[in-house]
């Protein structure tokens, strides 16, 4: 996520109102974008008349330049320092047919400075552009408050709100998806419509997992890269004492022929065929791969649920921060608002919120020997904040659907083996129930971050799948 969030800039005036106005709010969120870190595009300042946008040749102008630069905007921001036009700042979007996220912002009036030479009117000619941006179709995000001043402490949180939704729909939207091996042949759940994805631009590149097995046994123990992963394991958790080098030499082999195919495919995130075919025809878990992967901004999700990997992804892009993939799996006795989610696990070592020890499957190994298992991390999950999600497709309904919420991770005592992570979410009854009514799966995608809100807005408003945003 090294590429900075671009706007498309349009700043809006109008006649009747003090052209300096428009002058100085141009100056000024130019400015504040600079100081966030944002890039922008915009109109040059002596291309229209005090470097806004009002007439139709105006907008021409806006949505030629906008056009041309479609690969790297990633928003729209409007900017009312006075009432805008209503025309001109539609017709400028239309123009361009970017489909990106749009935000409107109004500029505040303050009643010592009603006269005619400092009145802005930005209230109504807010109202008034997002009337016509109805009209038209075109979707937008509105500011926390009606009007707020560009240099307000609101609005910079409002930008960076409506960056993570750009992010979202632009990154989701796009997702190259990596396959890598077939679903347990027991595991229906994770089911899921290739041509539903590509219809919303997803695409999924598949390869046979004994292709990925065959290269990581072709590389040597003492190869160099070989070498430089394996300290990268050790650096990366614990690892008790009497795990054979040689299982971990396999789990870096394994670990860079993965990496390497997703680089290759130019894969956004993975879904892993994580059992049984690894560990009896290879020898290691694959979760330790997962996790670093997934600490590297790669997601990558359990039991081959591609569905699983598009929610890691949506979460990781919305908050910056890696995302980990469980099962609903356990209620917390008789308190009705906590449950216990686990996995062998795959969690990044930045979602444990600890350094943890990575040795070998306990349910797995327990059959298939502990020998040929060695990978997997172990730890509680360490309290904070945390957002739940699923995206899943509807085939019956030829829909994509998904869930999202927020809830906690709390330091409630628990004796299980694997990644584990006690919960607290609100209305978690009313919260499971939706999931079994409408026929969603016991995987589900967390993330240590509150961003339930940017998931919402970028699935549902922008590309317009069916979301239930829960709250208790």
């Amino acid at each position: 996520m090294d590429r900075k969030i671009t706007f498309g800039v349009i700043v809006s005036t109008r006649g009747f109102f003090p052209a300096s106005l428009a002058v100085g709010g141009r100056k000024q969120i130019l400015e504040k974008l600079e100081k966030l870190g944002y890039d922008y595009v915009i109109t040059p300042e002596k291309a229209t008349p005090n470097g806004a946008i009002e007439t139709y040749s105006d907008a021409q102008k806006c949505a030629k330049l906008f056009s041309r630069n479609r690969d790297k905007i990633d928003g729209i921001l409007v900017i009312l320092p006075n009432f805008g036009d209503e025309q001109g700042v539609v017709q400028a979007i239309d123009g361009a047919k970017l489909n990106v996220p749009v935000m409107v912002q109004a500029c505040d009036d303050s009643v010592s400075m009603l006269d005619l030479k400092h009145r802005r009117d930005s209230f109504c000619g807010k109202l008034s552009v997002c009337n016509n941006l109805y009209q038209q179709g075109i979707k937008f995000t509105n500011t926390t408050l009606h009007s707020c001043s560009i240099n307000s402490n609101q609005f910079a949180y409002d930008i960076d709100y409506f960056a993570r939704v750009c992010r979202v729909v632009k990154g989701v939207s796009t997702a190259r998806l990596g396959a890598i091996g077939q679903r347990p042949d027991a595991f229906h759940t994770v089911r899921f419509s290739e041509k539903l994805l590509q219809a919303s631009g997803i695409t999924v590149s598949v390869v046979d997992l004994s292709e990925i097995i065959f290269a990581a046994k072709k590389l040597s123990e003492g190869n160099k890269k070989v070498v430089e992963r394996i300290k990268e394991i050790k650096a990366y958790g614990t690892i008790p004492k009497g795990i054979p080098a040689e299982n971990i030499a396999k789990s870096a082999r394994l670990s860079l022929v993965i990496e390497n195919w997703v680089e290759n495919n130019h894969c956004d995130a993975t879904a892993i065929q994580c059992w049984s075919s690894i560990q009896e025809n290879y020898g290691c878990a694959t979760c330790l791969t997962m996790s670093m992967m997934g600490e590297k901004g790669k997601p990558s999700a359990c039991e081959t649920d591609i569905m699983g990997a598009l929610t890691m992804y949506a979460l990781y892009l919305a908050s910056g921060q890696p995302s980990g993939y469980l099962d609903w799996n356990n209620n917390y006795d008789d308190d009705r608002d906590k449950c216990i989610c686990v996995h062998c696990s795959n969690y990044p070592k930045s979602f444990i919120g600890r350094k943890p020890e990575i040795s070998n499957l306990d349910i797995i190994g327990a059959s298939l020997g502990a020998d040929r298992c060695f990978g997997a991390l172990k730890a509680n999950v360490a309290p904070g904040p945390m957002t739940f999600a699923k995206i899943s497709t509807d085939d019956t309904k030829g829909r994509i659907k998904a869930y999202v919420g927020e809830g906690e991770f709390t330091d409630d005592p628990v004796q299980m083996h694997g990644g584990i992570a006690v919960c607290r979410v609100p209305g978690l009854q009313k919260m499971t129930d939706y999931i079994c009514v409408n026929g969603f799966e016991h995987h589900v995608a967390m993330n240590r971050s509150n961003s339930a809100k940017v998931i919402e807005e970028a699935l549902g408003k922008y590309l317009g799948w069916d979301i239930y945003c829960h709250e208790a």
